[in-house]
């Protein structure tokens, strides 16, 4: 189990590497491009490969249990804030959707596609960090009332 860990660790740490590598090259490509969509189309790459490393590292916290779990006040604000954030989502779709089906070029149809593509995953997305994440990592003051004591030494006993 060691040695698993030890070879995921190393394999995340190579991500990593990988996706900085990504980064700098992307930016280095452009620039001096003054075209300003192909710069922005490139530089979005390199923003998705900086989000890409940042998730590895959270990976790796999460192989060395350094992700603290969150309370239910705490759940019950970000499950707020990302179900807004979902209706946000679906806003931008509706409004990219109709301003896809006004424009004629090629390059403006290819964009909003993308945007529209990158909007629906960022919807499937908070709603499965909200369910898989979020509520996987919560604990009432009863669950952590039993973790801290249910294997107390004198637990129950007129000691205790």
């Amino acid at each position: 189990m060691v040695e698993e860990k030890a070879a995921i660790e190393k394999l995340l740490d190579e991500g990593i590497k990988l996706e900085e590598h990504i980064v700098k090259r992307a930016e280095n490509t452009v620039k001096d491009v003054k075209n300003q969509l192909i710069k922005e189309l490139v530089l979005g790459i390199s923003l998705d490969s900086k989000k890409h490393a940042n998730m590895l590292q959270s990976l790796k916290d999460l192989l060395e249990s350094k992700t603290p779990f969150i309370d239910v006040e705490e759940r019950d604000s970000l499950s707020k804030d990302i179900n807004e954030h979902i209706k946000l989502e679906s806003k931008a779709i509706e409004e990219y959707s109709k301003l896809l089906d006004r424009v004629d070029r090629r390059e403006m149809k290819l964009i909003l596609s993308y945007l529209i593509e990158d909007e629906k995953r960022h919807h499937q997305l908070l709603k499965r960090i909200e369910k898989w994440i979020i509520e996987a990592q919560t604990y009432t003051e009863e669950e952590w009332w039993d973790i801290m004591w249910k294997d107390a030494l004198f637990h129950g006993s007129p000691m205790g």
